[in-house]
C-alpha cells in the first residue's frame, strides 16, 4: 500500500522556497503560499513517512496571466525540486464571462497533469 495521501490544505511553502532557491527569487508566483487568490484547480500529495510531496498547479509568468499550463512539481525528501513533464498542458485562463469552452480546455489539461502525477506516485494502473 502506498504511503501517499492527498493534501487539500494550503499550498506547501516548501515548493515555493525550493523553486526560488533553484531558479531565482520571483520566478514562481504560481507557488507563492502567501497569494490570497490561488488559481484553481490544483492538487497535492504528501508522503508522511518520507517527507516527500508532489503538487499539480497552474503555471504562469508575471507578465502573462492568461496563458497558462499545469506544472507537476516533486519535492524529494532530501531536498531539491523536480519538474515532471506531463506533456502539453497549455490553456487560456478564463476571464469573467468567458465561454465554457475555455473552462473545458483548462479542466482537460488539469486531468492530464493529474494523471501524470498519479502515474509517478502510484505507477501505471
Amino acid at each position: 500500500m502506498s504511503e501517499w495521501r492527498r493534501y487539500d490544505s494550503h499550498l506547501i511553502p516548501t515548493f515555493h522556497e525550493r523553486f526560488e532557491e533553484r531558479w531565482g527569487k520571483g520566478t514562481a508566483p504560481f507557488l507563492d503560499p502567501e497569494a490570497y487568490e490561488q488559481p484553481v484547480p490544483r492538487a497535492q500529495w504528501i508522503n508522511p513517512s518520507t517527507g516527500a510531496a508532489l503538487a499539480v498547479v497552474p503555471v504562469w509568468t508575471v507578465d502573462e496571466r492568461q496563458q497558462r499550463s499545469f506544472g507537476v512539481f516533486y519535492l524529494p525528501p532530501a531536498g531539491d525540486i523536480w519538474v515532471l513533464r506531463p506533456g502539453y498542458t497549455g490553456y487560456l485562463e478564463p476571464a469573467d464571462g468567458e465561454t465554457e469552452h475555455l473552462v473545458t480546455l483548462r479542466n482537460d489539461a488539469f486531468r492530464k497533469a493529474v494523471a501524470h502525477a498519479k502515474d509517478f506516485l502510484f505507477g501505471t494502473q
